[in-house]
C-alpha cells in the first residue's frame, strides 16, 4: 500500500480518518507499507502483503495479533485460508527458483469452479465486451482525469484494462476476497492499488474520489443493492462515470444469476446521475463484427425484454454517448501468449492450435466466443517458446483481434 492511500481510505464504519500505528507490526519499504495496522475513532484493521484489510471480523483480529508477533507469514497465509498442506506448497511456489505463474498460483487459493472463470478469464465473451466498453470510454479526457475504481474486481482483469487506459492514474480494485487481491497485484497488475472490503457495507474511501466507478458481473450478487448504488455515487466526482457492464436482468435467464432485478429497478437505483441502459447483445456484435461501441444507443427498461443481461452507464459527460471505434492494440503490455484455451501442437515449422474447453459447463455459459475463437487454427511459427510480434507475420494482427494470440501479463500462463 502506496502511503498516499492514507489520504483516500476511511473506515467503513465510522468514517473517520486512519493512521498507522507505530507498533511492531509495522513494516515498510521506502513510501510503501508492506505490513502494519491502521487505527481509527472505533476499530483496527491489518494490512498484509501490502494489501489493507477494511472488513473487522475474527479472521482479520486474528490476522493483526499475528503481524504484532512478527509472524508475517502466518498472517498471510491465514488470510489465503491455506492449511498446512496447501501452505507448504504455496512456499514452494514462491521459492526464488520456482517457476511461479497465476494459473499455479490460482490453483491452489481457489477450490471451486470460479477459478476456471478466472484462468480463462482473458477471452469470454463477457470480458471482451466490457474491455471494449472501456476503451471506448477511456479516450474522454474527462472520464480519465482522477482515479479509477474496480469495485468486486476479482483477479484484476479488468484492473488492468483501466490501469492501461492513459493517461496513467491511480487505479485501485477492491474486493472482499483477500486471495483474489493478492493474485492481482501479484501477477495481473502489480502496480494496482488493491483494498480488501466488503461490498455489502460502506466503501471505505473519502466522498469524491474517483472519476471512474467500474462495476462488472457481480452487482447482483450484492445483497445491499440500494446502499452500494448509494456508495458509488458517493465517491464518484461529480459528472464522474459509472460503468456496470453485463448486470443480470431478473427477466432472462442467466448461468449463477444471482439475486437479479428488472432493468427498471437497477435503472432506479442510478437515478440521481440520470442512467443509460444498453443491451449486452448489439453491444458485443458491434464490437465483433464492426470493432465500435455504440453509445448513442441506450434504450428504454422495457425494451430489454428478456435478455438475460445489459450494461448500465450512469453520469458521465454526454459526448460520451456517442459511437466510438475500438481502438486497435499496437503495442504489448504484457507478453504474447497462446490462449489458454487452446492446445498446441506441431506440424513441421508450424504450430496447430485446436480449441479445448475446460469443462462442459464452462462451455455452456461461455460458448459464445466460438464466434471469435475457431476450432483450430494453423499458425506458421513456433508458439511452444516465447511468441514475439514479428513471428506472427501478417496474421498477427487477426490472431490478437480474435483472442486466439492473447496480451497477458507475465507468468500468466
Amino acid at each position: 500500500m502506496h502511503e498516499t492511500m492514507l489520504e483516500l481510505l476511511r473506515c467503513p464504519y465510522c468514517g473517520t480518518r486512519l493512521s498507522l500505528v507505530e507498533n511492531d507490526a509495522l513494516v515498510r519499504a521506502g513510501t510503501r507499507i508492506e505490513s502494519g495496522v491502521l487505527g481509527c475513532e472505533c476499530c483496527a484493521f491489518p494490512i498484509v502483503a501490502g494489501i489493507p484489510v477494511m472488513i473487522a471480523d475474527d479472521a482479520t483480529r486474528d490476522a493483526m495479533r499475528l503481524l504484532e508477533a512478527g509472524q508475517r507469514e502466518a498472517a498471510l497465509f491465514a488470510l489465503l485460508g491455506l492449511d498446512r498442506a496447501r501452505g507448504n506448497a504455496f512456499q514452494e511456489l514462491l521459492a526464488p527458483d520456482a517457476d511461479a505463474t497465476f494459473r499455479k498460483a490460482l490453483a491452489l487459493l481457489c477450490l471451486d469452479a470460479e477459478g476456471v472463470c478466472f484462468e480463462y478469464r482473458f477471452s469470454d465473451p463477457t470480458f471482451v465486451m466490457a474491455e471494449a466498453l472501456l476503451q471506448a470510454i477511456g479516450q474522454h479526457p474527462q472520464v480519465m482525469a482522477g482515479r479509477r475504481l474496480d469495485i468486486c474486481g476479482g483477479t484484476g482483469h479488468l484492473t488492468r484494462v483501466l490501469f492501461n487506459l492513459q493517461p496513467a492514474a491511480g487505479t485501485i480494485v477492491a474486493d472482499l476476497s483477500f486471495w483474489k487481491l493478492w493474485l492481482a497485484r501479484r501477477f495481473i497488475v502489480p502496480e494496482c492499488e488493491p483494498v480488501c472490503c466488503d461490498a455489502n457495507h460502506p466503501l471505505p474511501f473519502v466522498r469524491e474520489a474517483f472519476s471512474l466507478v467500474v462495476l462488472a458481473d457481480a452487482f447482483p450478487y450484492i445483497w445491499q443493492k440500494r446502499l452500494l448504488a448509494d456508495e458509488m455515487m458517493r465517491v464518484a466526482v461529480r459528472g464522474g462515470t459509472i460503468v456496470m457492464p453485463h448486470l443480470h436482468s431478473a427477466l432472462g435467464e442467466n448461468f449463477s444469476a444471482g439475486n437479479t432485478l428488472t432493468p427498471a429497478a437497477y435503472r432506479d437505483l442510478f437515478r440521481p446521475r440520470q442512467p443509460r441502459l444498453f443491451s449486452d447483445v448489439p453491444l458485443l456484435t458491434g464490437v465483433l463484427e464492426h470493432r465500435l461501441v455504440d453509445l448513442a444507443r441506450h434504450v428504454r427498461p422495457d425494451e430489454i425484454g428478456t435478455e438475460p443481461s445489459f450494461t448500465l452507464i450512469a453520469g458521465g459527460p454526454a459526448s460520451l454517448f456517442q459511437r466510438h471505434d475500438v481502438p486497435v492494440a499496437q503495442r504489448v503490455n504484457g507478453e504474447l501468449q497462446v490462449n489458454p484455451l487452446y492446445r498446441v501442437g506441431r506440424h513441421g515449422g508450424s504450430s496447430i492450435l485446436t480449441l479445448t474447453f475446460p469443462t462442459p459447463e464452462y462451455e455452456e455459459e461461455f460458448g459464445a466466443c466460438r464466434r471469435y475463437l475457431p476450432n483450430r487454427v494453423t499458425v506458421d511459427a513456433d508458439l511452444t517458446g516465447r511468441i514475439l510480434p514479428d513471428m506472427l507475420g501478417p496474421q498477427g494482427d487477426d490472431l490478437r483481434r480474435r483472442r486466439i494470440i492473447i496480451d497477458a501479463p507475465p507468468h500468466y500462463c
